[in-house]
């Protein structure tokens, strides 16, 4: 029974019931002679089930975070913390609202590296949301709880993408005399950052913020059943962000 349903659960639950739907309409479509569209709908298919599984989705994110480790020995003297998504009106323990679990997992990792080096943050990609909500205050108010100081904190609350952050952060850098700042964000977000920092003219020490793939993972049978878009979605943005930001910018 358990492994029923491990078989199964894939192939009822989205996207894997719509993948099997969209190859068995290909296979009804080439029943009925219809050779190209059918070719094309099977293709169509497989091609879903590929950016599904594990093995395709973390080989796609493994090239984005494969340059990066971890530095034991890293020295700065501020922390550029990148922005993510927030839950305005989540219900918190302290508050209303709430940062995405990828934007959790780096604002601790930036509270655990300002806690061992004793610098400050700079929250990066705080803009005021459509129904006008400050999300700065936010994750601020997550900072403090975590044991961060008031005056450890630094908002900036103008970037609506990565290469603003890097383009407001560098003012801040300039304008309060800091010359060695370390950038935290998601493993898998660190090329593009880097790029929009270089643009911007700021040099930064990279520091990963939760790795998603992982090196010389070994497959069991279930990883080949349909999965969802999420990884390979995440990797599909940062490589048309990265090709947007070379020429736009």
């Amino acid at each position: 029974m358990f492994m029923m349903k491990k078989i199964l659960k894939p192939f009822l639950l989205p996207p894997g019931i719509f993948i099997i739907l969209i190859i068995f309409t290909g296979a009804w479509i080439l029943h009925k002679k219809n050779w190209k569209a059918g070719i094309m709908t099977l293709l169509f298919g497989g091609f879903a089930w590929a950016l599904s599984i594990s093995p395709v989705s973390d080989a796609m994110i493994r090239s984005l975070e494969s340059e990066y480790g971890i530095s034991k020995k890293i020295q700065g003297d501020v922390i550029i913390l990148l922005g993510h998504g927030v839950f305005d009106e989540a219900p918190d323990l302290t508050g209303q609202g709430a940062p995405s679990g990828i934007y959790l997992t780096r604002i601790v990792t930036a509270v655990r590296l300002q806690k061992r080096l004793n610098i400050p943050i700079i929250v990066s990609g705080t803009e005021v949301s459509e129904d006008k909500v400050i999300k700065g205050h936010i994750v601020k108010r997550f900072l403090l709880d975590l044991g961060v100081p008031a005056d450890k904190i630094i908002t900036e609350d103008k970037s609506r993408d990565t290469f603003e952050n890097a383009k407001f952060t560098q003012k801040i850098c300039a304008r309060l005399g800091f010359t060695s700042p370390i950038m935290v964000t998601s493993a898998y977000h660190l090329k593009r950052a880097i790029m929009s920092f270089e643009k911007a003219g700021i040099e930064v020490l990279p520091f990963p913020a939760g790795f998603i793939s992982c090196r010389d993972k070994q497959y069991k049978w279930n990883a080949y059943l349909p999965g969802d878009f999420r990884k390979s979605s995440i990797a599909i943005s940062e490589y048309l962000g990265m090709i947007f930001y070379k020429y736009a910018y």
